[in-house]
């Protein structure tokens, strides 16, 4: 309870020296043709010379104070939340490769470097921070599952349309779902039945992530929703890329809506009462997620200009209320 009073307190502080959270708009130019360059091995880097500790990094990157994940994950005991925070830095560093490098080329590259740096990790030499830090929980977490998000993340270099459900099944599944099960792991669960659960939340997660990042999404020329899907609701890719918000449009992100809350539910009525307390911080990210949707709903899907946030205040709120009910 301390923990959760110091955090009200903290927000509290930085309302009143002026920091604000909510909503900031982006932009991002497109992409150019991919071209892979020759790979460098990297040698081991020390905490002097980065200047943390590999834990510290994770924090730094994945963990920030005010962040829903920082939130969800505030009451684990350190070495469970260690090893998510790790896992979830790992998870921003590739989406970083997609989203944030605006030649192809150099993101190949980027990627590529992590294929190498996996293997690596799993033969005991891991050089990036992020290696180090997942190293303790590697038992944890099956190699085979961490290649399949690598293998989403080329995905979306490969590709900025999905054709249809099925395509964009394929995709969330390999970078929502499988790091779902990866989170559910390294949290301790112990029935077979919780990952199915947790891949559900972590589906439901990605399509909110989706819906919410839809207007940058299209200023970088991606488009996640299937083409027979904006058929279907007669709504042009050109509408998307250009910010055009009419209903249509608004009629398909409630269809899409639907799907990412069907997914919770689904995942809260297979998830065994057993892993219910192991798996509190999945559980928290969740409700932080879908109140997010909720608000996004509200503004009738005002996503294409402007990016909708929740307060601190209010994901912590979120976060201990979910805490408490799965004791």
């Amino acid at each position: 309870m301390a923990a959760w009073c110091d955090e009200m307190s903290a927000i509290r502080r930085r309302r009143r020296t002026g920091a604000t959270v909510g909503r900031c708009y982006n932009s991002r130019p497109g992409a150019t043709a991919p071209r892979r360059r020759p790979l460098r091995r990297p040698t081991r880097l020390t905490e002097k010379e980065i200047g943390v500790t590999p834990d510290q990094y994770c924090q730094d990157k994945a963990a920030k104070s005010g962040s829903s994940f920082y939130y969800s994950a505030l009451r684990l005991p350190p070495e469970r939340r260690q090893a998510l925070t790790a896992l979830q830095a790992w998870r921003i560093e590739l989406d970083a490769i997609v989203h944030e490098n605006h030649d192809a080329g150099v993101a190949l590259q980027r990627l590529d470097w992590w294929r190498a740096e996996l293997r690596r990790l799993y033969d005991g030499q891991g050089a990036h921070p992020v290696s180090q830090a997942l190293r303790p929980s590697l038992d944890l977490l099956p190699q085979a599952e961490m290649t399949q998000v690598l293998d989403g993340s080329e995905m979306d270099l490969a590709q900025s349309r999905y054709i249809d459900e099925a395509a964009l099944a394929k995709y969330s599944r390999a970078v929502g779902g499988t790091f779902g099960r990866l989170s559910a792991r390294v949290l301790g669960c112990s029935d077979p039945q919780t990952l199915a659960a947790a891949e559900k939340l972590g589906l439901s997660q990605l399509r909110i992530r989706i819906l919410r990042e839809m207007g940058s999404d299209a200023r970088q020329g991606r488009i996640y929703i299937p083409v027979d899907t904006l058929q279907r609701f007669e709504v042009p890719a050109a509408d998307i890329m250009q910010s055009r918000h009419a209903e249509p449009f608004v009629a398909m992100m409630r269809d899409q809506a639907a799907q990412a809350r069907a997914l919770y539910r689904e995942a809260l009525d297979t998830l065994p009462r057993a892993d219910r307390r192991a798996l509190r911080a999945l559980l928290a990210l969740a409700a932080i997620h879908h109140a997010l949707l909720d608000e996004i709903e509200a503004s009738q899907f005002q996503v294409l200009t402007q990016r909708i946030a929740l307060t601190p205040m209010r994901k912590l709120w979120l976060a201990w209320k979910t805490w408490l009910r799965n004791r």
